[in-house]
């Protein structure tokens, strides 16, 4: 796989896990050691600085055996075949094991129904996971089924023919219908488990947004991603002074109406087939949480 940076003097496994949606940072690291990386043929290393314009070459491992204990979990399969499966993922769920959370994951219930057919690129951990999707984000989330399909639709992501839609309800009127956040996201100077707006090690971030309601002090909007950061839309909208409800971390520390996580839901996918070439598009409705709060804020 090919990957052009675009700025210059980031880390390089740090771009390298921004790029690659859904790999680790760890993961990426075992891969430089490895020597999977190299620019014009020569193998690099993770604290190597990106070169803008330069175009890095990547060989992804191959499958590895997944040791992760299968559960059966509710899962709401919304488009599915061999290839590729696309799902709506509850609000609250997480989505790959980690400390707190090794049987309870959206991977463990992708482990039992998917049995032996999912992608093993991104390791042990993350089998089949081609994007983020934050836990207290609902929608729709695309799962590869095998490695030929992981690699082209990680290909979409880099060249953003892999559209993602999202709804979100946020704070504040806008007086305009529509607009772009163009503003390049990194990490907090400060807080590292954050994100934020920054011309320092960042990476550009672009997200149209919609005004599909108003409701007196808020606003439901789509946000359509052109770029795929982590927090992208969280980040953005509060960058613009329209923070999302109920996120503690980007806007208020204290829940609001009752909400103590981003009222943020994934509506929409529009994908390429990997195998065919087809233009595949998935929508699912708002949770019934989403929709609570919206018939709060217009009763009000």
């Amino acid at each position: 796989m090919n990957i052009q940076a675009e700025v210059s003097g980031l880390r390089l496994d740090v771009f390298l896990s921004e790029t690659l949606e859904g790999m680790s940072r760890s993961a990426v690291q075992k891969l430089l050691e490895s020597g999977a990386v190299t620019l014009a043929g020569k193998p690099l290393r993770k604290q190597d600085k990106t070169q803008a314009g330069a175009v890095y070459q990547v060989i992804l491992p191959e499958v590895k055996e997944v040791s992760i204990e299968p559960r059966d979990l509710p899962l709401d399969v919304v488009w599915e075949d061999a290839d590729v499966l696309v799902l709506n993922k509850p609000k609250g769920m997480v989505v790959h094991p980690a400390p707190g959370h090794w049987d309870d994951t959206l991977v463990n219930a992708l482990m039992f129904h998917c049995r032996n057919s999912l992608s093993g690129i991104n390791g042990e951990l993350r089998p089949g996971i081609v994007h983020r999707i934050d836990k207290d984000t609902s929608g729709l989330l695309i799962v590869a089924k095998n490695d030929f399909a992981h690699q082209a639709l990680a290909a979409q992501l880099q060249d953003h023919s892999l559209s993602r839609t999202y709804e979100a309800i946020v704070k504040g009127g806008f007086q305009e219908d529509e607009g772009t956040v163009d503003a390049p996201i990194g990490r907090h100077p400060v807080d590292r488990k954050k994100m934020a707006v920054t011309e320092k090690n960042s990476r550009s971030a672009v997200t149209h947004w919609r005004v599909l309601e108003r409701m007196g002090q808020y606003t439901l909007v789509e946000c359509r991603l052109e770029t795929g950061r982590t927090h992208q839309i969280r980040v953005h909208m509060a960058h613009i002074r329209h923070p999302i409800l109920g996120d503690t971390v980007y806007g208020s520390p204290k829940p609001e109406l009752g909400q103590d996580s981003q009222c943020l839901h994934a509506r929409a996918l529009s994908f390429r087939h990997p195998r065919t070439g087809e233009k595949i598009t998935v929508t699912c409705p708002r949770p019934e949480y989403f929709e609570t709060v919206l018939r709060k804020l217009r009763s009000l």
